[in-house]
């Protein structure tokens, strides 16, 4: 724990992510806590290559960097697995609030747990098809899962209010991607009226050819 502590203190430190030391605390024990139930269930990949704290909890992490999440916010982790990027930023934003959604059952059966044994309030984790969900509108729409940014976008003319920001980490190359996406936008209503993008592979090499993708109306 101390190793993983100092790494993730020195990363945020370095890259302007305010952290108090409890967060920093409870941000290591959820990175114990995944791997613990990666082994029970599917949640990252178990060939890892790289520190889990870095390279899924640091990564998520990272979104901060660009989007400054405000108390009563309503954020939505579409896809969340075993609770990225929702998780590591609810322990850093303790007064915004999370929902995390994923059609798999036992993943969030497992995020119900480390919310739990984490002590987090302002997160809940729900088992569901994203197309089920009704009757909720969210500021913000996270998405870390591999899915199409035009996928993505179709969700969130009905889950995204009219000023909200799709943000999503993403990996490879993305031009094609992100241009059929803006292609698209008319039959989602307008959305996305821009994309933009941020690399991040200066901050590490494990973060080689990713980038966080920023959807607008």
């Amino acid at each position: 724990m101390p190793n993983d502590l100092q790494l993730l203190e020195r990363l945020c430190r370095e890259h302007g992510i305010p952290a108090e030391k409890n967060a920093l605390k409870l941000l290591v024990r959820y990175t114990e806590l995944l791997e613990e139930w990666n082994h029970k269930v599917n949640l990252i990949s178990r060939k890892e290559d790289a520190p889990v704290i870095v390279k899924h909890v640091f990564h998520s992490m990272l979104i901060s960097r660009i989007h400054d999440f405000k108390p009563g916010e309503k954020v939505l982790d579409l896809g969340t697995g075993g609770g990225l990027p929702g998780i590591p930023l609810a322990i850093l934003f303790p007064e915004t609030s999370f929902l995390l959604v994923d059609s798999t059952g036992k993943k969030i059966a497992a995020c119900k747990a480390m919310i739990k044994e984490l002590g987090l309030g302002n997160v809940m984790a729900v088992h569901s098809r994203v197309e089920e969900l009704r009757g909720v509108i969210f500021d913000t729409v996270l998405s870390r899962q591999v899915a199409p940014l035009e996928e993505l976008c179709s969700y969130c003319t009905t889950l995204l209010k009219r000023d909200g920001v799709l943000i999503c980490l993403k990996g490879g190359k993305l031009d094609e991607e992100i241009a059929k996406a803006v292609m698209a936008r008319e039959k989602h209503f307008g959305f996305p009226a821009s994309v933009d993008r941020l690399p991040i592979e200066e901050i590490d090499p494990l973060f080689s050819e990713k980038q966080i993708v920023i959807a607008r109306w």
